[in-house]
């Protein structure tokens, strides 16, 4: 009887063993994948050329706005950012949701924090977005003054962190 409970208490640690090895093979892209909330991004990633460079080693801090977010957006202009002729546009816009580094939700608090209040973050695309806490809530400002709420942090990949955004943030 203590053999098969040894026996199943090793299978047991063995199937953890790979689950939690599972879960640290997932990079940014396979962490967006995973979430029925984020297909929109996911084609648009796809449509923009970009998802070879976001299985890159980074590391990144993606600010992934959800399928909500993109439906903010004026009618139609989803649908033409993904038309070919237009990847670069849609690459510029996806790519300024992307920062440099590995900041997770701790990271950019104490960011802000250091800052007096707002930290000024530099997106991939060279622009930049202003991060602030409104009402207990990190605010992500753009350049045009659009304004997105983090609304869940730290999904970690093995290339970055994604934190989860209410709208489609947008470069001069």
């Amino acid at each position: 009887m203590k053999s098969i409970k040894t026996i199943a208490l090793f299978f047991a640690a063995a199937f953890l063993s790979i689950n939690v090895m599972a879960q640290t093979t997932n990079d940014i892209v396979d962490v967006a994948v995973s979430s029925k909330a984020h297909t929109t991004l996911v084609a648009a990633v796809e449509a923009a050329g970009l998802v070879e460079t976001l299985k890159s080693e980074g590391p990144f801090t993606v600010f992934a706005p959800t399928n909500d977010a993109f439906a903010k957006l004026p009618a139609g202009t989803v649908e033409n950012l993904l038309e070919p002729a237009n990847k670069a546009t849609l690459a510029g816009i996806l790519t300024y949701h992307v920062v440099a580094g590995n900041l997770d939700a701790k990271a950019v608090l104490k960011a802000i924090k250091n800052g007096k209040g707002k930290v000024v973050l530099t997106t991939v695309a060279g622009a930049k977005l202003t991060a602030s806490v409104v009402g207990g809530k990190v605010i992500l400002t753009d350049e045009k003054g659009g304004k997105a709420t983090v609304t869940a942090t730290d999904l970690k990949g093995t290339n970055g962190v994604v934190h989860v955004i209410d709208a489609v943030l947008l470069p001069k």
